[in-house]
């Protein structure tokens, strides 16, 4: 399991650690926080569909740094285009869309125009 030193720090606070405690612990590691967020960003796609800006914001809510979040998702081999096409998907399961909301919508989950159009496209819209 990967973790954000943020994350790290949560996870043994929950365990009963005191912050402090669990400062100290994670910070007496030797950790690449970058690996770690490639890890993450890995896992997260393994079971859902992401924009590369949206995975970065995941990242970041898990308590990477901006900067760790960006080398995780970057180091990662994804064609966002099937991102895309696999969110548009999702979403047409749920609810009835016209082309262009379903094109706003991916744009709003951080997809350019050229991956939501690819998306729309693809599902036949």
């Amino acid at each position: 399991m990967s973790f954000s030193r943020q994350g790290l720090i949560e996870q043994l606070e929950y365990e009963g650690f005191s912050t402090s405690e669990a400062t100290l612990a994670v910070d007496s590691l030797e950790v690449d926080w970058n690996e770690q967020a490639v890890e993450s960003a890995s896992s997260y796609l393994e079971v859902m569909s992401f924009s590369r800006e949206g995975l970065i914001e995941q990242l970041e809510f898990d308590g990477f740094t901006t900067e760790e979040a960006t080398v995780g998702v970057d180091s990662v081999s994804v064609d966002w285009n099937e991102q895309a096409w696999r969110s548009a998907e999702a979403y047409l399961e749920i609810m009835p869309f016209s082309r262009s909301e379903l094109i706003d919508q991916l744009k709003f989950d951080g997809f350019t125009t050229e991956q939501a159009t690819y998306a729309v496209d693809r599902a036949g819209l």
